[in-house]
C-alpha cells in the first residue's frame, strides 16, 4: 500500500496513549497528527511504574535503554500501617525470571518527553479545542476552536476520561438509539488523588536519594480514609500520590453541583491546596534523623504547577468504536497497548474503504475491551484491601501473607499482556513465564513476514 492509499489518522489528545499512536503510526508512515487542546504538552502527576508489559515495545522503537537511564528499577513495594508499621515486603524480583524484564519507575513528564522526541514537531498540533466532529461514508472531520477544519479517514479519541470525542460520537449515537444505557450513565469515582513531584532534591539533606534502586513506599490508613505512596526517581526527585476514599461512589457533575450549591468548587484553583492542607500531617515512611518526613515536607519542595488534583473513575465503556471514530484508553500501559492494537491492524488494513476500515475496529474492540474488563475487575478486587470491615480485614491478611509460589503465579498472570509490534523484527521473547497471545500482533506480524518474502 503506498502512502497515498494508507489511511490519514487525526488523534485528538497528546497524552501517552495519543503519542504512542503518534510514534508507532510513524514507523508505518501512515499520515497522522496530533491534536492538543492546551498550548504546550506539560505531563502532571506523579510517577509510573514502567515493566514487562510494554518493555519489548520499547526495544522495538528503539528507545529501551535510554528509558532505563532516565528510570530507575525497583524490586518491591514496602507498604506499612498508619502507624508506620511495615507489612510483610511485596517482592516484585521474582519477574526478571517469569518475564525476563525489570521493573522500573519513570515520573510521567521524563516518559513523556521520551515519546514525543519520538514524532515530528510539525505533526503535534497545540491550541486545538475540538469542537465538531461530522463524518461521511469515505471521511471523516473535525472542526477545532479557532475554526480551523481537518479531514481525516480516520478519528481517533485519545483525550482522556472525559473526551471531547467520546461526548460528541455518544451524542450522535443516543440520537440514532444505537448508545447502550450504560454507556450514557455519568462516569463514576470513588477516589479522589493529589499528585505531584519534588523539584530535584540534594542528596545528602535526602540519603534516601542514594540508593540505587528507587524506594517504592505506600502508607494504608486505617482510621483515616487516605492512603499516600512515594517514589524515588533517577532525577534525585521524589514523586507522591495521596489517594483520597470517599464514603460513597459519585460522579464529576454530582460534585460540581454539590460544591456550586455551596457557593465553592471542588476542582478550582484551590482545590489542590486544600488537600495538601488536609494532608500535610501525614508521616511518610522516609526517615529524616529521629523523625519521619511528612507529606508537608514534600509538598513544600513541590513547585505549586505540578501540584495537581484528580478524579479516579472507574468504568469500562462498551461501545469503542462506531463508523471511523475509534477510542483508546485513559490509562498509562492500558493506553500504550490500545494504542499498539490499534497499530497493528492499522498495518494490516487492505484498504481505507468504510468496509475494510469498520472491520479492523470491531477486532479492535473485541481484542482490547475484554483485557480491559478484566483489569476493571482486578483492580476492584484489589482495592477490597481499603476496606474498613471484615472483608477488608481478610484482604489485607491474605495480601500480606501471600505464600512465596501463590505469588509468582499471581505476578506471571499479572504481567503476561506483553505485545509486541507485529510491523517490526520481532524481540526474543524472554522468561520463563509465556506471554499472552494478540489476535492484532499475530495479524500485523503475519503481513509483515509476507512483505519481506515478497521483497526478496
Amino acid at each position: 500500500m503506498t502512502t497515498a492509499e494508507k489511511p490519514t489518522v487525526l488523534i485528538v489528545g497528546a497524552g501517552l496513549g495519543g503519542l504512542m499512536l503518534g510514534a508507532l503510526l510513524e514507523k508505518i508512515d501512515v499520515p497522522y497528527f496530533i491534536f492538543e487542546r492546551t498550548s504546550a504538552i506539560k505531563s502532571l502527576g506523579s510517577a509510573i511504574s514502567i515493566g514487562s508489559p510494554v518493555l519489548a515495545l520499547f526495544q522495538q522503537l528503539g528507545i529501551y535503554e535510554e528509558l532505563v537511564s532516565v528510570g530507575l528499577r525497583y524490586t518491591g513495594i514496602a507498604a506499612h500501617k498508619e502507624n508506620l508499621e511495615p507489612y510483610p515486603l511485596q517482592d516484585f524480583t521474582p519477574l526478571d525470571e517469569l518475564t525476563g524484564y525489570s521493573q522500573y519507575i519513570v515520573s510521567r513528564p521524563v516518559l513523556y518527553d521520551l515519546l514525543l522526541k519520538q514524532i515530528p514537531v510539525h505533526k503535534v498540533l497545540l491550541k486545538k479545542r475540538i469542537l465538531t466532529i461530522s463524518e461521511e461514508d469515505d471521511k471523516v472531520t473535525i472542526q477545532a476552536a479557532d475554526n480551523t477544519v481537518y479531514e481525516g479517514d480516520i478519528l481517533v479519541g485519545a483525550d482522556g476520561a472525559y473526551s471531547a470525542v467520546r461526548q460528541r460520537l455518544y451524542e450522535k449515537l443516543k440520537i440514532k438509539g444505537l448508545l447502550p444505557e450504560t454507556d450514557d450513565e455519568e462516569l463514576p469515582f470513588n477516589c479522589t488523588c493529589l499528585v505531584g513531584q519534588t523539584e530535584p532534591l540534594d542528596i545528602e539533606e535526602f540519603p534516601i536519594l542514594k540508593n540505587t534502586f528507587s524506594q517504592f513506599l505506600t502508607v494504608r490508613g486505617i482510621d483515616i480514609p487516605y492512603t499516600w505512596v512515594v517514589f524515588t526517581t533517577a532525577q534525585r526527585q521524589i514523586c507522591w500520590m495521596i489517594i483520597h476514599h470517599l464514603t460513597k461512589t459519585t460522579s464529576k457533575a454530582a460534585m460540581e453541583q454539590r460544591f456550586r450549591n455551596n457557593d465553592n468548587s471542588e476542582w478550582g484553583s484551590h482545590a489542590a491546596k486544600q488537600m495538601c492542607d488536609e494532608t500535610r500531617d501525614f508521616k511518610t515512611p522516609i526517615r529524616d534523623g529521629d523523625r519521619f518526613l511528612t507529606l508537608g515536607d514534600l509538598y513544600d519542595r513541590t513547585p505549586q504547577d505540578l501540584i495537581s488534583k484528580v478524579m479516579l473513575e472507574e468504568k469500562v465503556f462498551e461501545t469503542w468504536y462506531h463508523g471511523r471514530t475509534v477510542l483508546i484508553g485513559d490509562g498509562a500501559v492500558a493506553a500504550m497497548h490500545d494504542a499498539l492494537a490499534l497499530t497493528n491492524l492499522l498495518y494490516a488494513l487492505p484498504s481505507k474503504s468504510s468496509a475494510e476500515i469498520q472491520q479492523i475496529l470491531s477486532e479492535y474492540q473485541e481484542e482490547r475491551r475484554p483485557l480491559a474488563l478484566a483489569t476493571f475487575k482486578s483492580s476492584r478486587m484489589l482495592s477490597q484491601v481499603l476496606r474498613k470491615d471484615f472483608v477488608g480485614w481478610i484482604a489485607r491478611l491474605i495480601s500480606t501473607n501471600m505464600p512465596a509460589w501463590l505469588w509468582r503465579i499471581f505476578l506471571g498472570r499479572a504481567f503476561a499482556n506483553r505485545p509486541q509490534a507485529g510491523f517490526m523484527e520481532r524481540v526474543e521473547t524472554k522468561g520463563s513465564a509465556p506471554p499472552n497471545p494478540s489476535p492484532s500482533m499475530d495479524k500485523a506480524r503475519a503481513v509483515f513476514e509476507k512483505r519481506k518474502r515478497d521483497a526478496v
